[in-house]
């Protein structure tokens, strides 16, 4: 009972349920000599939303087995002790609940047990949209007159948000095309061309290569954005659905991205075994 009403408390505590924290109709944001919004800055969200983006309580690991009076850590992640442990959290789905088909929400559930071999973030892949806005890592949005680019610090990624539709993306990739436009002071920016190789989260949350984002920025203060992602993939969900979370400027002296280029800190686990003389594994 206890941890059914702790859920219910998240469900109805969610950003699903509330507005973006900080989000006002009256602010008006520095400009651009062109008039619109300057986003220039490095942001970062700060929430749990990278464990499990629906609403959760606190659990031993990402990775779980059955024990003798409930879950505990799976074999491989058991030395991790408590940095393995997950956080509660939440959630920044807009009414707690990802609208799964019956079939993707058990793909999901195998997903997430099978976490260690499955979530692409572990091998360093590219981390998709929205995925890569709520990671543990900041990101940097560049914007003149003409164009928005938005680097991440995270393995690397980055997107160019193209103000001219392009048409359809020549081939499907895991940060997908993005084309924006703006909606008076908002930033809204139209991603298609994934491919299915991204999840939304470490809880094994997933989609297809027919996925469709569309998120909106606003500038809510000096310092805050207010994020929104709409969702479809008619192949995985029975409706679109939404997220929404703050997100934060960077306000410390000489604030920049740093480097973390992961691909090379999974080398050995992708590829150690085709060493001429492998080591202890």
């Amino acid at each position: 009972m206890r941890v059914l009403s702790l859920v219910v408390i998240f469900l109805a505590c969610s950003p699903g349920a509330l507005s973006v924290q900080g989000q006002t109709s009256h602010y008006d944001p520095p400009r651009l000599s062109n008039g619109r919004p300057d986003f220039n800055g490095i942001w970062q969200a700060v929430n749990s939303a990278h464990y499990d983006i629906e609403p959760h309580i606190a659990r031993a690991a990402m990775a779980l087995r059955e024990g003798p009076h409930g879950p505990v850590p799976a074999v491989d992640v058991l030395r991790l002790g408590a940095v393995g442990a997950v956080p509660a959290g939440m959630g920044v789905v807009e009414g707690g609940v990802i609208p799964y088909t019956s079939e993707a929400r058990i793909r999901q559930q195998e997903n997430q047990k099978q976490w260690l071999d499955r979530d692409p973030e572990i091998k360093c892949y590219l981390p998709g949209v929205p995925r890569a806005t709520y990671m543990p890592y900041p990101f940097q949005i560049v914007q003149s007159q003409q164009a928005i680019f938005i680097a991440y610090e995270y393995a690397g990624a980055a997107r160019d948000i193209y103000f001219k539709d392009p048409g359809p993306a020549e081939v499907d990739s895991w940060m997908g095309q993005s084309v924006g436009r703006w909606d008076g002071d908002t930033l809204v920016v139209d991603v298609t061309g994934f491919n299915n190789q991204t999840w939304f989260d470490r809880a094994g949350n997933h989609h297809s290569n027919q996925l469709h984002v569309v998120e909106r920025y606003t500038l809510t203060g000096p310092n805050h954005i207010a994020y929104e992602a709409t969702i479809e993939d008619r192949e995985v969900f029975t409706r679109p659905w939404t997220i929404r979370m703050p997100l934060y400027r960077r306000i410390e002296k000489d604030s920049r991205l740093m480097e973390f280029r992961c691909v090379a800190f999974v080398e050995e686990l992708m590829f150690g075994e085709w060493r001429r003389h492998p080591l202890e594994r």
